[in-house]
């Protein structure tokens, strides 16, 4: 049992972030003798765009205790199948990412190397159809996978898609009952201590001083520990990824939420679109150097699908990473980390991996280096892995109708992207074994989706016999398609599982 623990943990932000880092550390850690302080400022803000997510969110629901139909309720949350992408490949084409995997696996031969193999011999159509979230996102049907479920729901995969302020507030209350207190303040200067060059306490504008061990600098994209004070360093990501502004608005829902987000490509970046059970989030991310913030203004109103609900709140950011997560005694999290942005909906997911690995690597006073470098290896290698699969999206374009995508579509790419897609191209290989996020499956959404078809597959799919494979993915398309036609409506589910309070 160590003699040194951490007493006092400050987070510095609220939002998504500070609540949820507030929610996790005040359920998991032993909190007896142990201090957890969370400041915000009201006058600051909050970015609070985050509204889409990935299925890894139900871990950290379950990890903190959350019911899950009281979390959407108390959010206008809506359940979430995949993306759909609109005019990346091409203008006009479109195609969907969706949640959990394409078929099954035989013979230790993947799916989609039996889904190449076929569709050399025959037309098949999208591999969507071999996909029960991608058929359940068509039909805008859901139902929720129970351990007794028949096959193949328990292949449905889904995450959500809800208010980024209304969770926060709904942690806030969690962990306010779990003994985090919550200051209001504007922090404004930090001091170090002389000798181990830790941060050491905080000072308020009203003059207040707040001491802590352990600081979680969620204080968005200044970075006001890790970067202001601590001079920690930012890995500027934007040759690979130019887009360096965006714009969000609210607007009314136009029909029943659907069970997906909608990304379309624009002539100079994209638009989302997420449908929750009260309106509709909507954004724009585009580069600056290729669309004047005015132009981009006039696209994305005039792209709205029911009336604009709130005024555009335009957003700066460049994409990348601060060179260490952690650094001293000060972990970053959410934007004070870095920025990839949200065409996958990573962005509360890379909050929700760093609070898990710091929990993993929780220190004690001593603040032993190789916890924190271990942290900082393994948080590098999941950020590089976000960012290859973005810049995928942009590399796979067939676009040449702006000098945006004809940047994108010629530009170099990370030497860790450009292998996978030479091992991709040739047998259709891909190895993600291990890899918290982005599967074979989400890779070959993307890659076939976009257009790049391997010139052969693996050997090892020739040995299947083919009657029975052809048989085999016949009857298996049918059975995702049936299932899906017996799934109560998306809207249908919300209002008797969840409807918003």
């Amino acid at each position: 049992m160590t003699h040194h623990p951490i007493r006092k943990i400050v987070i510095v932000g609220g939002g998504t972030a500070g609540w949820m880092a507030a929610a996790a550390f005040s359920t998991l850690l032993e909190t007896r003798a142990l201090e957890i302080t969370l400041i915000e400022s009201e006058e600051i803000g909050t970015v609070g765009v985050g509204e889409a997510t990935i299925p890894p969110l139900m871990a950290f629901n379950h990890m903190v205790g959350i019911v899950e139909d009281e979390f959407l309720a108390a959010s206008q949350g809506t359940f979430k199948l995949g993306i759909e992408f609109v005019g990346w490949g091409a203008p006009g084409e479109r195609y969907f990412h969706p949640f959990g995997p394409h078929g099954q696996d035989y013979r230790g031969v993947h799916f989609h190397q039996i889904y190449l193999r076929e569709s050399k011999r025959r037309a098949l159509p999208d591999i969507r159809e071999w996909s029960m979230s991608g058929v359940a996102a068509e039909l805008r049907r859901f139902a929720r996978p129970a351990p007794d479920s028949p096959m193949p729901l328990p292949q449905l995969s889904y995450a959500f898609h809800f208010d980024a302020g209304l969770y926060a507030r709904f942690l806030r209350s969690r962990s306010e009952q779990n003994g985090v207190r919550r200051i209001e303040g504007k922090i404004v200067d930090a001091t170090l201590d002389g000798a181990t060059g830790h941060v050491a306490s905080v000072r308020l504008a009203d003059g207040r001083t707040i001491e802590g061990e352990l600081f979680i600098d969620c204080s968005g994209f200044r970075g006001l520990l890790i970067e202001e004070k601590l001079r920690t360093g930012y890995e500027d990501w934007s040759r690979w990824l130019p887009c360096d502004r965006a714009i969000a608005v609210q607007s009314e829902l136009a029909g029943p939420p659907e069970p997906f987000t909608r990304c379309t490509a624009r002539a100079a970046g994209w638009q989302w679109r997420i449908p929750l059970q009260h309106r509709m989030g909507n954004g724009l991310v585009y580069s600056s150097a290729h669309l004047s913030r005015e132009a981009a203004e006039e696209l994305l109103l005039a792209n709205l699908e029911g009336a604009r609900l709130t005024e555009p709140r335009h957003l700066s950011f460049t994409a990348g990473r601060r060179r260490l997560a952690w650094n001293a005694n000060v972990v970053s999290l959410g934007l004070s980390s870095g920025f990839v942005e949200p065409l996958e909906s990573t962005s509360i997911h890379l909050v929700q991996s760093g609070i898990a690995k710091l929990l993993a690597l929780f220190p004690d006073r001593r603040f032993d280096p190789v916890e924190r470098e271990e942290y900082n290896r393994q948080m590098q290698d999941v950020f590089e892995d976000v960012r290859d699969f973005i810049i995928l999206h942009y590399k796979a374009t067939r676009r040449d109708d702006s000098d945006f995508w004809n940047y994108c579509r010629q530009m170099d790419v990370p030497e860790s992207l450009a292998g996978k897609l030479d091992l991709w191209r040739g047998k259709g290989r891909l190895f993600r074994e291990g890899r918290e996020l982005f599967g074979t499956a989400s890779w070959v959404a993307v890659l076939l989706g976009q257009g790049i078809v391997p010139e052969d597959h693996e050997p090892a799919a020739n040995a299947l016999d083919p009657a029975m494979i052809a048989d085999a993915l016949d009857k298996m398309r049918l059975s995702y398609r049936r299932m899906a036609e017996h799934m109560p409506s998306h809207g249908d589910f919300i209002a008797k599982a969840c409807p918003a309070r």
